[in-house]
């Protein structure tokens, strides 16, 4: 059969063309669902207007917040917290926003000089990749503050937001070890950065804390959008005895859980309350206060009392917790439930200490 041809799009709003983003190449795909497609990047990306009017006395009449993501905002994890922060700001404070997914570093320095180019206050970006770039193009503009999630560097006008979400995965680590009958577990993560290595850090350090015999697989599958490949990883995982596994791969995190299920063992969630996603397998969820962090952070912004800087927020700020799935609270031995709650309150004491970042 030939192949049907491609269909190119450049989205444009109150026809003037979008910017941040590239051409759009749909192949084979039928009419209804290009329009489709177009309408849903619309309706989340493009809450936007020109360049903010002057009042008389020179100030801007418009807060304006952007967002920058690796991935789609539809992962139910890490992108989604983001993408839920934005409304948050949006809600709360009535700021014009933008959402732009960059699929390549290559994108990452024309949409930061777009956007603060067009005069919005506070841009995040979210991932430890978009650190060296922020640092390079605030420069250029002082009076535009840049936020990295998990960023590795600030400067006068650069931040970087991290979650200690490895207090969580130690959590989830003991409750692992804790329902684990095989005493082997797997962690399955996108690309291989910092933040990553250490949230399976603590993962490791909270099973082994009460199997010390006990195995941890891990595997990376250099992606956070491959559902399929993270799902052959987890298989990979199960059939040398894993049956417990814990993710740290955005959207491809989804085919952990189709692992979990087709081989019926149990997994956790990441970066969101995920125990939704798949309430038959995942026992509970490792949640960053993401929106909420984003919302005091535009505040402070709007207020002008924001000060960049390394922001380090954990299960001692409540910004990170861990969120049993109520549905299979009765499938955990109470001693299991119990020796994680434990751990829990040895983290927010400082008795059990993590690597410092």
């Amino acid at each position: 059969m030939a192949e049907k041809p491609a269909v190119w799009l450049r989205l444009r709003i109150n026809g003037e063309p979008l910017k941040c983003q590239k051409l759009i190449r749909c192949p084979a795909l039928d009419r209804r669902v290009v329009v489709l497609a177009v309408a849903s990047l619309v309706l989340v990306a493009c809450n936007r207007s020109g360049p903010s009017k002057k009042t008389g006395s020179g100030a801007s009449a418009a807060f304006r917040v952007a967002l920058l993501t690796p991935g789609p905002v539809s992962d139910a994890g890490w992108n989604a917290s983001a993408f839920a922060g934005l409304r948050l700001i949006r809600g709360k404070l009535g700021a014009q926003t933008a959402l732009v997914q960059t699929t390549s570093p290559a994108d990452f320095e024309d949409a930061f000089r777009d956007f603060a180019g067009r005069g919005f206050n506070l841009i995040f970006a979210h991932g430890f990749e978009y650190t060296d770039t922020a640092l390079k193009v605030a420069r250029s503009f002082p009076h535009t503050i840049f936020v990295i999630t998990s960023g590795a560097g600030s400067s006068a006008n650069v931040a970087s937001l991290t979650f200690k979400i490895e207090e969580a995965a130690y959590v989830e680590g003991v409750l692992a070890a804790g329902v684990s009958k095989t005493g082997v577990a797997g962690a399955i993560g996108g690309i291989e950065l910092p933040a990553i290595r250490m949230t399976f850090d603590g993962f490791r350090r909270g099973f082994l804390s009460l199997r010390p015999s006990g195995r941890v697989l891990t595997s990376y599958v250099g992606s956070f959008n491959d559902v399929g490949a993270a799902k052959e990883a987890a298989l990979a995982q199960i059939s040398r005895g894993a049956d417990v596994l814990f993710h740290d791969a955005d959207e491809a995190g989804l085919g952990v859980f189709a692992a979990a299920e087709s081989r019926h063992v149990y997994a956790f969630g990441a970066n969101g309350d995920q125990n939704a996603v798949a309430p038959t397998v995942v026992l509970a969820s490792a949640v960053t206060a993401i929106p909420q962090a984003f919302l005091r952070v535009a505040t402070e912004v709007k207020d002008g009392t924001f000060k960049p800087g390394m922001l380090e927020f954990g299960m001692r700020e409540g910004m990170v917790r861990v969120v049993y799935n109520p549905r299979l609270l009765p499938k955990i031995p109470p001693a299991a439930l119990a020796q994680a709650k434990r751990a829990e309150q040895e983290i927010i004491a400082g008795t059990v200490k993590l690597a410092s970042r």
